[in-house]
């Protein structure tokens, strides 16, 4: 009889081995802190970014003030070229001129120095007035007023009539001044010495007179007209005849 085959358990390389050995023993006491798997671990620390603050958007008073200071140069610019257009169009339609003014006649009628030192002096002055503008008329308004110097001294003073002059006209014009000095005694003798030393007296005359302008059927606003005229004659001697040896006259125009 033969013998019984032995049959040997094989060992399975691919099965999974489980250890000869637990890692723990079953009859050892479990941790302190528990099961480790049934253990809850504390959450990470999460780590916080710092957070980017909002930039807040840009202040528009810069803007706002650019854009005022360029519509004011601007409308600025506009104005100005405007007003010279408009300066531009009447110069050429009207050719404006300066008026002309000349001194023709000085007649003294009272130049006396009195018991008190004090000098009482009468002018009678003839003017003539000349507008050589065709278009362009003149309101002599009142507020006038006119004076004779001899150096820094006031002789006489008085006003200009109120008229209008047309256009390319020639008025003539007849000023009474009257006036009085005191304390006139140095100012009787440095006449005289002027007198004698060049045989003439210079005498400065200041006029200023409001008026209006005229431009065809447009009247325009107020303005002055200033005059100055730097007049010689040969005397100052009452109720005589007085030669004018040289006269000339200065005009300025004031808004």
């Amino acid at each position: 009889m033969s013998e019984h085959q032995k049959i040997h358990p094989v060992h399975d390389v691919e099965a999974p081995q489980q250890p000869s050995t637990p890692l723990v023993s079953r009859n050892m006491s479990k941790s302190e802190n528990g099961d480790p798997e049934n253990v809850a671990h504390p959450p990470f620390p999460q780590r916080t970014l710092p957070t980017m603050q909002q930039s807040k958007p840009p202040k528009k008073r810069r803007s706002c003030c650019c854009k005022f200071f360029c519509w004011t140069i601007s409308i600025l610019l506009i104005l100005i070229l405007a007003i010279g257009i408009t300066v531009g169009i009447l110069f050429l339609a009207f050719r404006p001129k300066i008026p002309k003014y000349s001194v023709d006649e000085l007649r003294v009628t009272q130049f006396d120095l009195s018991n008190n030192n004090s000098l009482s002096v009468t002018f009678n002055l003839t003017i003539t007035a000349r507008n050589p503008n065709k278009k362009i008329g003149i309101y002599y308004r009142g507020g006038s007023h006119i004076s004779a110097w001899y150096n820094d001294t006031k002789l006489c003073e008085g006003s200009l009539p109120k008229f209008y002059q047309g256009h390319r006209n020639t008025t003539v014009l007849s000023i009474p001044l009257s006036g009085e000095t005191n304390n006139a005694t140095g100012l009787q003798s440095s006449l005289q010495q002027q007198l004698q030393q060049t045989g003439s007296v210079p005498l400065h005359l200041r006029a200023k007179q409001p008026v209006r302008i005229k431009l065809g059927k447009l009247k325009l606003f107020r303005i002055t007209f200033r005059v100055r005229c730097r007049i010689v004659v040969d005397s100052l001697t009452d109720n005589s005849s007085i030669r004018i040896r040289s006269s000339s006259c200065k005009f300025r125009l004031r808004l």
